[in-house]
């Protein structure tokens, strides 16, 4: 078909007046005016639409990388935190260990302490018994010597003198055997 056929074509659709007419002047103002609507909406509505689309995915890409960084840094500090928690637990468990350390040390030179001071006082307190007894034997003598020159002297009254007595008590007495301590 050719051009003259379609205009005939459209001719006698346009004498009909049916339903499916075609009205070529109205079709051509509708094509125009659809194109005019189409240009303004493409200047005036789509460039602003598609500059606030691409606005929008700016703003949410950059909020994901926001998200993104921000879940980073708080890893990065759960990390930090934990390995801080971690050397307080060995920081603890050293001081714990240190103090009982410590305990122990104190506890031994208490000990020790107590067990020095016990062994002095109980060598002074040797040492109080043996002066004791000492003196106890010295009186002890003192005292058999003065019995044995009162029983010499009721015994030999006439021959000796009491200094000679005495003298001959203690030369007896130097040859007894000395105390066991």
């Amino acid at each position: 078909m050719g051009p003259t056929a379609v205009a005939a074509t459209l001719a006698a659709a346009a004498s009909s007046g049916g339903f499916t007419d075609i009205n070529v002047g109205l079709t051509i103002w509708t094509i125009v005016l659809f194109s005019l609507f189409a240009l303004v909406l493409t200047k005036l509505g789509w460039q602003p639409l598609l500059s606030m689309i691409e606005e929008r995915e700016k703003k949410i890409v950059q909020a994901v990388e926001n998200a993104t960084r921000a879940n980073a840094e708080a890893q990065a500090l759960l990390i930090q935190q934990k390995e801080i928690l971690r050397e307080a637990g060995q920081q603890r468990e050293e001081i714990v260990k240190k103090a009982f350390q410590d305990a122990e040390q104190v506890r031994a030179n208490l000990v020790a302490q107590a067990k020095a001071e016990s062994e002095r006082l109980l060598e002074r307190a040797r040492e109080q018994i043996q002066r004791e007894k000492q003196l106890a034997l010295a009186e002890i003598r003192g005292q058999v010597a003065d019995l044995a020159v009162e029983a010499a002297a009721k015994i030999v009254t006439s021959s000796l003198t009491p200094e000679a007595q005495r003298k001959l008590v203690e030369e007896f007495l130097e040859t007894l055997p000395p105390a066991r301590t």
